[in-house]
């Protein structure tokens, strides 16, 4: 698919880290850009600065959802390209200083990262399903979420966010072949280290540690190498039905 100012793009948790990173590059491609999000000071502040929209979205409630799709669909572009990058990172142990898990934050943790990437991308797909196809090979629209290295060797302390992860893994063949007959490709990219606002927070030992864990480069991920991977799998008609590891080869050990 060619992005152009034709293309209408919603990227879930644009407002800020590798959302924020995909919502502009796709912005400087041509697309118009939908941000979903629920911070109501940098989400329209970033949507200004992208001449895009910015719509107020709790993507693990199906309502919210429904009612931001519904905006994207009132504007008359349609959705050619919706990004899954809203997510939370909580760190629990299954038991820890003995007492178990808090079951809540385990259902928060799934709610929002796993059930919300499924609640954008069904409800995503259907107003994708209306389009006039975009290509010679009949495309519709793309849907790219976001899981994590944590979905095939999560850390310790980390057992609701692979989960949760791993459960975006899972989803992504099915989903893609449920929306072939629809022309609508269905991919997921799984991020290594990345310098996101929650690593920004650590003091710049702690990040260099961090980053010599990689193989190589032998540093964190810059969320632009995010957003390009993003916008590639755009362009790029043959991938579908994939998760792509960008993480410089990193295997994450127990802790």
């Amino acid at each position: 698919m060619q992005i152009s100012d034709k293309t209408s793009a919603v990227v879930t948790g644009g407002a800020s880290g590798l959302g924020a990173a995909t919502a502009e590059a796709l912005a400087k491609a041509g697309a118009h850009v939908t941000i979903f999000d629920m911070n109501e000071e940098a989400g329209p502040a970033k949507a200004r600065e992208l001449g895009g929209t910015f719509c107020k979205v709790d993507v693990s409630d199906p309502d919210s959802v429904a009612a931001g799709i519904a905006e994207v669909a009132a504007a008359g572009r349609g959705l050619h390209v919706l990004v899954n990058c809203a997510g939370i990172g909580p760190a629990a142990k299954t038991v820890s200083r003995g007492a178990a898990h808090d079951p809540g934050l385990f259902s928060k943790t799934i709610s929002v990262n796993l059930i919300g990437s499924f609640n954008c991308a069904s409800q995503g797909a259907l107003l994708m399903s209306q389009n006039e196809p975009v290509t010679d090979d009949g495309e519709r629209g793309v849907i790219i979420s976001t899981a994590s290295v944590a979905a095939y060797d999560g850390q310790i302390g980390q057992v609701a966010y692979s989960a949760s992860k791993g459960g975006i893994v899972g989803m992504t063949l099915p989903m893609a072949r449920d929306l072939s007959q629809h022309g609508i490709r269905v991919m997921t990219i799984a991020p290594g280290i990345f310098l996101t606002p929650l690593l920004a927070g650590l003091s710049e030992d702690v990040q260099e540690s961090l980053g010599k864990q990689v193989p190589f480069p032998s540093r964190l991920g810059d969320v632009s190498e995010y957003a390009r991977l993003a916008v590639h799998i755009v362009e790029n008609g043959m991938l579908n039905g994939e998760v792509i590891r960008i993480d410089g080869a990193i295997r994450m050990a127990p802790r």
